[in-house]
């Protein structure tokens, strides 16, 4: 390729035990960015692999001439997000391209696809495949979407780019929070979502460490970020302050209606009331709860999607 372009292009590559899929996938991403820029360079995040992923990231990385290829060896296992951050904080190219796994179910023109439609004056652009999501997938999609106050839908996606301006305003907002695309999704610049023809049924293999992980992250995900959990207890508690009521009534009937045995009404009474009262602290509870979880993790920062000047 005669022209290539001038913008450095960083890809961060996440690696846990993808022997079987690394060197197809990296040699494939190499070539792309060798073909189409001048500058740039591949991280592949190693995620404590106990496998030979690493000896082949380094066979493939002699094969390469203009782009560097670097290993970020984490200490341990982190999991996506964790690992993910750090690659995206060591980047240094003016678009991060991420691949959240080294699966190659697209054709390469996709990658440079998503890159010149963020020429186009999107931060962030997405990419997924136009097949059927899993079960559990689309579960959690649904739950989430429900529940949430994001205005975008959310879905599977299998890599993205995002823009160096995306990368300095998610760095001064909050880094506990553990889900990477909740914080694209409220960083509120502009974005875009290319869906792309899968090539082949590509399955995730994931060991057990990672879908112990990933079934954690999806559950974290939904009591952080949306109002499910709260819902739900506060529906339980109404219902059991309800059934309290109930039992009252029901005690005074009996007690009113018939001869039960002595003390029968009164521990009743007590115990209904005393219920009545629990539930009632506990939906308080609930509530102080959620506002913790509000300014915690979805605190409120400022943000603009552009600035338009009028006047020079």
């Amino acid at each position: 390729m005669d022209k290539k372009e001038k913008n450095f292009l960083s890809a961060v590559i996440y690696v846990h035990n993808a022997e079987a899929q690394i060197e197809k996938f990296l040699r494939m991403v190499k070539e792309v960015l060798e073909e189409n820029f001048e500058h740039s360079e591949i991280i592949c995040v190693n995620d404590d692999s106990r496998d030979r992923s690493v000896s082949v990231i380094r066979n493939v990385s002699a094969e390469a001439v203009t782009s560097s290829i670097s290993i970020l060896n984490m200490s341990y296992f982190h999991g996506l997000e964790m690992a993910m951050n750090a690659g995206v904080d060591l980047a240094i190219g003016d678009f991060v391209l991420e691949f959240d796994l080294p699966v190659s179910d697209f054709d390469r023109a996709e990658i440079m696809n998503v890159y010149y439609r963020a020429l186009r004056g999107f931060d962030i652009v997405s990419a997924s495949p136009e097949r059927k999501e899993k079960l559990s997938s689309t579960f959690f999609y649904k739950v989430f979407d429900r529940f949430s106050e994001m205005t975008g839908k959310m879905s599977t996606e299998r890599f993205r780019i995002l823009s160096r301006r995306v990368i300095n305003r998610i760095s001064s907002m909050n880094k506990t929070v553990p889900y990477r695309k909740v914080v694209y999704a409220a960083c509120g610049l502009k974005t875009d979502h290319i869906k792309y023809h899968a090539a082949g049924n590509m399955e995730n293999h994931y060991d057990r460490k990672e879908k112990n992980y990933r079934f954690g992250l999806a559950v974290d995900t939904l009591i952080l970020f949306t109002e499910m959990g709260y819902w739900f207890s506060l529906s339980m508690t109404l219902f059991m302050m309800l059934m309290s009521v109930i039992m009252i009534a029901y005690s005074v009937t009996v007690y009113i209606a018939s001869h039960p045995v002595a003390g029968w009404t009164t521990t009743v009474l007590f115990l209904s009331v005393a219920f009545f009262g629990l539930f009632g602290i506990l939906t308080i509870v609930i509530k102080y709860l959620q506002l913790l979880v509000d300014l915690v993790f979805k605190r409120k920062h400022y943000s603009f999607e552009s600035i338009e000047k009028l006047t020079k």
